[in-house]
């Protein structure tokens, strides 16, 4: 159950809440909306939705931040409806108008045509909107001083790009990539490359591993709970459900206490593997720990339980 401090009268709890961001406000904004509602001690979202974006930002809670890192490097899948004809310095609908050109000669058969190139392995150029930092300060900040710094492209995967409609001139676009892909430099090079441009007009992010099929809860549904701890909590996923693709090792007896305190802990038969869910016998997660060979786990983040 969760802990109050009677001082700042903070909720000490753990989980994750699949939050479904809506358009409007920035990531931070709905973390500091839903930490605020939950009178949490602590949260953190994983994995920034632009304020155009909506759709699922997963927030946690205590611990749970502690395991962050391994939704944020997951892959993620989107439904981005894109914009032809038009190009703009953001790459989104809230930018100002760069250039404009006829669409009279797309059709869907270029479309899909155009699309192939952006299928598995691709290299994109990070936009200058965006948090990324150049000397310290962030691109988007340059960006609105009127410069442009050369970024170093990266490599992403598009595992899956698949044309749902066409209504000139939107188009609407399946999206599944790895982490760091950025929708609105795909649907910019798109537009490039069917001799349009072309930017976001609306964006959804719609899964994040783990979360493959996510039961997304609304602000509006958090709103209404307000002031009903027992029932917000019942809204927060367990620890376990974070790192449920993870190799599992269980240990016991006195390994649980020389885990809780970052020892090396013998396991034989143990996953080898950069990253490793270590339970008790009763499916509780400890924390997460790497085996270089195959004997022995040696922890990476230890958890405390004593308050979940």
């Amino acid at each position: 159950w969760p802990v109050i401090d009677m001082r700042s009268r903070k909720r000490h709890l753990d989980g994750v809440l699949l939050l479904d961001k809506p358009s409007g406000p920035s990531s931070n904004a709905a973390l500091q909306q839903v930490k605020q509602l939950y009178r949490a001690h602590k949260a953190g979202h994983t994995g920034s939705l632009d304020p155009l974006a909506s759709g699922l930002l997963p927030i946690c809670f205590g611990e749970a931040t502690k395991l962050s890192s391994y939704l944020l490097t997951g892959d993620k899948g989107y439904r981005a409806i894109a914009r032809l004809g038009q190009r703009t310095d953001t790459l989104d609908a809230e930018g100002q108008l760069l250039a404009e050109a006829p669409i009279d000669a797309i059709d869907e058969r270029k479309i899909e045509a155009a699309l192939v190139a952006f299928r598995g392995d691709i290299s994109q150029i990070p936009p200058m909107y965006s948090a990324l930092k150049r000397g310290g300060e962030a691109l988007y900040a340059l960006a609105r001083q009127g410069l442009e710094v050369e970024r170093e492209p990266r490599r992403v995967h598009i595992a899956r790009l698949d044309l749902v409609d066409f209504c000139p001139p939107f188009m609407v676009l399946d999206v599944d990539c790895s982490s760091g892909t950025y929708i609105r430099t795909l649907i910019d090079d798109l537009g490039q490359v069917l001799g349009c441009g072309a930017h976001v007009h609306a964006l959804r992010r719609t899964w994040a591993a783990p979360f493959r099929q996510p039961e997304m809860i609304e602000m509006a549904a958090l709103e209404a709970l307000n002031g009903q701890f027992t029932a917000l909590d019942a809204c927060l996923l367990p620890l376990e459900s974070m790192v449920a693709a993870l190799p599992r090792a269980t240990i016991a007896g006195h390994d649980l206490l020389r885990f809780a305190h970052g020892n090396p802990v013998p396991h034989e038969g143990a996953p080898v593997a950069a990253a490793i869910a270590v339970h008790d016998p009763q499916g509780c997660l400890l924390g997460i720990a790497r085996c270089a060979d195959g004997e022995t786990l040696k922890a990476v983040r230890v958890l405390n339980r004593q308050s979940s």
